[in-house]
This record gives C-alpha cells, structure tokens and sequence, in this order.
C-alpha cells in the first residue's frame, strides 16, 4: 500500500456511517458505564468494610478464647504449686495436672514446676524446650515468647515465692485454641510482645506477601501480649479483573454489539447494494442481495426496487437495439435507393449528351455528369463509412473522385495527371460535398486550360489542432492568364466563391503558382 494513499484511506474509514455510529454509540453508553464503574467500586469497598468487621469479631472472639485458656490453664497451676509450697498436695496432684493439661493441649503441652534450688519438683517427662534459663526462671513476666522455639510459655509464682512453674504452649494447640468460628480464608495468625513475635499459623511470616492484606489485633490477657490476625485478599484472578472491569467490559460490549448489529443489518447491504448498483451496465438485470439475506425488509424492497428498474431499462434496451437495427436497414434502403437514382440520372445524361447535335452541347451534358458522379462519390463514401460513424474518408474521396475525373475528361485531356498527397482525415457529409464540386470545379478548370498539364491535390491537417485541415489544390493551368481570367469572371468565379461560403472558410489564390488553399474542418 502507498503511504501516500495512507491518509486517503485512513479519512475514509473515519467517514465511514458504521465507524461514526461506534463512535456515538460508545459517547452516549460512557455515562451508563461511569455509573457502573462506580457502583462496583462502591460495592468492592463496602465488601471490604464488611470483611474487616468480620476481621475485628474473628481476632477478638480468639482473644477471648486463647485468654479463657491460657487463666484455666494459670488456675490449675496456681492451685497445684501453692499445694506444693504449703506441703499440703498429695502424690497424685503433679499427675493429676499432667492430665488436665493433656486433655485439652494434646501431647504438645508441656509444664515444669522448679524450686529456687533448681530442682524439678514435677512436670512432663519430655524434655524441656530450650529458651528459658535457670536465671530467668522466677522473672516476674506471666507471660513469655520463644519464636526460636516456636512456643509460648505462661510462668506461675507461688504465693511465697519459692516454688514456680512454667507450662510451654506449642504453635500447633496456640492455633487450634485461638481458631475463629468464622471461617476466613488465607488467614495468619501471631502473637506480638514487644518486639518478640511468633506466628502461630505455619509457615506464617517467613517471606512477604505479594497480595494486598488486612491486619488487625486484639490484646490477650497480659496487657502486652497482642494477637494479630492478618487476612490476605486472593490472587487477582482475571475472574476477578472480571468482575472488577465487568461495567467497563459491558459498556464496550454494548457498543460493540450495537455497531455489530446495525453494520451486519444495515450498513453491509447498503454498501453491497451501492456496489452493485455502481457497477451497472444497461442492459443488465440487477441481482444486488442474491448472496446476502438480511432482516431488514426495507433495505430487501429497495433491491427489488432496483432489479425491476433494471429488468425494465433492459427491456427498453432490447426495444431500442431492435429499433436501431430497423432503422439500420431504413437507411441503408434509402442509399440504395438515392445511388439507385444517381444511377438513372447519370444514364439519362449520357443518353442525352449522344443524341447532342452540337460539341457545345456534349461538353455541357459532360459537365453536369461530372457533377453527379461527384455527388455519387460522396454518397458512396459516406455509405461506406456510415457503419462505423467515423465520416467520410478524405483520402478515398480524393481518390475515387479524381479516377472519376480522369475518366469523364474531354479527349484532349486524358493524360491529365492528378498528384494526390493526403493524411488518414475523416470529414462530415456536409464538408464533404462542397470539397467534392470544389474539386471537380478547378479540375475542370483547369483541364479546359491546360489539358496536357497535371494537378497535386494536398490535404494535412494543421499543426496542433485535432479538427482543422489545409486543403490545397496547386496545377500549372491555375496560372493566371487571360483566358483564365475570363473563365473566372463568366461563371467558375462565382461557383467557387459559393463553395467557399460552404465551408466557411476563405478561399485563398495565389495566382502566380496556380495554387488553391482552403482551411477545412475534420472530425477529432
């Protein structure tokens, strides 16, 4: 494709109904798509109100429950340690803890009770988890974070402080305890002290989100520990893009649908149908929905419309053909007819001028005969172009009618020569005519005046101009001389002039070359 044709098509595809049509079709839907638009994103944000208030119950509902379990937890201890200490627990006591624990932390619970000496006076036979050491044993904090070793420990000081036990929380029961009722999905759960934090969810905290997410805490018994959910928003599937752009989506569907419908419907046909239509010729029947059905009966009637406008045209086409044809062989019936009748005249004349009693006489019935077969020349010419509609050929013509001449000449003049030097020129009838007598008039001219001598007959059309041509007739007899001079004055003058007058053009005498010129008109 031309990159100069580029702008061209790039305008008319912007002209185009079908385009303007989408353009307005999607300016009238922008507002409804707006609205949309903001709808959804009023309603996003209101789901996500929604799931933070879902956020801030589930966060405080397993606050509540951890805090609930870790003071019964707290209860029974204190109430097993300041046995201990009073010398009043019997020898099941530590047992009978070990149980309670057990039966609600599973095998993961673990407690040790120490004195200030050191010793282990009762607890759990695996080993202890690492992170609490002798020294810090009795620190006065109720509550203590192992992120190292992924427990929470919950310290109990007897009431004289002598006896202290520690009972170890692993993440596996921290998570079952503070599980929400509610089900929330991509949910982390962790426990804040300080700047200690263990993640009590697996796997929680140990590389960054990508995803958007919302963080909310609650404090759990100690007024330092914090319990802090986080909700992680899902991948943004394009079900998701989806719903978020679906007014977006909607409004170009709408367009597009619209511009779809009234293009197939509509526009198509009319741009088949305008094909069609310009690529008529008479003649033919027009057939412009033959391939292509559509709903649309106005657009259907008006191709019908068109293909009975066209069967008619070519019903009057036919009329017209068969009308010139008759015509056709009218005409060429009436040139029979008037060669026909140049025939008989031509026979008459000849009947006549032998039956003459005088040379004068012959000599005259010998003129006027050279003018009937001039005018046959013309008539036949003419006929003998009119098939083609291209004018009588100039160079045929002269042709014909000098043969013509020569033959028709007195005795005397039989060896009269005629030069013919002519362009491939066509000329109308009514030019033809009066070149025709022109000819014959100083060809006979010139014969009576010099019988011996010859003529050149010269016809070339002027230079840049397609429908003007110079004739020119140039003969020693056209010479001036007295009995030149008198022919003129007593009637080829006056003859010449008229022709002249017929073609509307002068006509020029240059007689000291005996030369004849006339400007001419010619068909393009």
């Amino acid at each position: 494709m031309s990159v100069h044709r580029l702008p061209a098509i790039m305008n008319s595809y912007f002209r185009s109904t079908g385009v303007k049509m989408f353009l307005i079709l999607t300016l009238a839907l922008l507002p409804l798509g707006i609205l949309a638009l903001v709808a959804s994103l009023q309603a996003i944000r209101t789901a996500d109100l929604e799931k933070e208030a879902l956020l801030r119950v589930a966060v405080t509902q397993s606050a509540r429950k951890l805090t609930a379990d870790l003071a019964s937890d707290r209860t029974a201890i204190a109430l097993t340690i300041n046995s201990i200490a009073a010398h009043t627990a019997d020898a099941g006591m530590c047992d009978r803890l070990s149980f309670f624990l057990r039966s609600h932390a599973s095998s993961e619970g673990h407690f040790y009770i120490y004195d200030r000496a050191g010793r282990r006076l009762c607890g759990s036979q695996a080993a202890e988890p690492a992170g609490i050491t002798a020294q810090s044993r009795f620190d006065p904090a109720q509550i203590a974070l192992l992120p190292q070793a992924g427990f929470l420990v919950s310290r109990e000081i007897s009431r004289d402080g002598r006896i202290v036990a520690l009972a170890y929380y692993s993440r596996a029961h921290l998570e079952k305890v503070a599980d929400p009722a509610t089900a929330l999905q991509n949910r982390q759960l962790s426990l804040e002290q300080g700047r200690a934090t263990l993640f009590v969810t697996q796997g929680g905290g140990r590389q960054p989100s990508k995803h958007r997410s919302i963080s909310l805490s609650a404090r759990v018994m100690h007024p330092d520990l914090l319990l802090t959910m986080t909700v992680q928003d899902p991948p943004a599937t394009a079900a998701r893009l989806l719903s978020l752009f679906l007014p977006l989506v909607m409004w170009f569907a709408a367009a597009a649908i619209g511009w779809f419908v009234v293009n197939r419907l509509l526009i198509r046909p009319l741009v088949l149908l305008r094909r069609s239509v310009a690529a008529y010729q008479p003649g033919e029947v027009l057939e412009p929905l033959r391939r292509m059905r559509t709903p649309a009966q106005e657009i259907v009637a008006l191709g019908d419309t068109f293909r009975a406008i066209s069967e008619e045209v070519a019903t009057h086409e036919a009329e017209m053909a068969e009308a010139l044809e008759t015509q056709r062989k009218l005409t060429r019936e009436v040139h029979h007819r008037v060669k026909n009748n140049l025939q008989i005249i031509t026979s008459l004349i000849n009947l006549h001028a032998r039956s003459a009693g005088t040379s004068e006489a012959s000599q005259a019935y010998a003129s006027i005969q050279r003018r009937v077969d001039a005018l046959s020349v013309v008539h036949r010419n003419h006929y003998a172009e009119l098939e083609e509609n291209h004018g009588v050929g100039v160079r045929s013509l002269i042709s014909e009618l000098s043969a013509s001449l020569r033959g028709s000449a007195p005795a005397d003049a039989r060896r009269f020569i005629i030069q013919i030097d002519s362009d491939n020129l066509h000329i109308s009838q009514d030019v033809a005519v009066p070149i025709a007598f022109l000819l014959t008039e100083l060809v006979e001219l010139a014969m009576m005046s010099a019988p011996d001598a010859g003529m050149r007959i010269a016809i070339h059309a002027n230079a840049g101009s397609t429908d003007r041509a110079q004739l020119e007739i140039r003969s020693p007899a056209l010479c001036a001389s007295p009995a030149m001079t008198a022919r003129l004055e007593e009637r080829y003058g006056r003859i010449l002039t008229g022709l002249s007058r017929q073609l509307r053009a002068p006509l020029d005498h240059d007689a000291a070359a005996g030369l004849y010129a006339i400007e001419i008109a010619t068909l393009p």
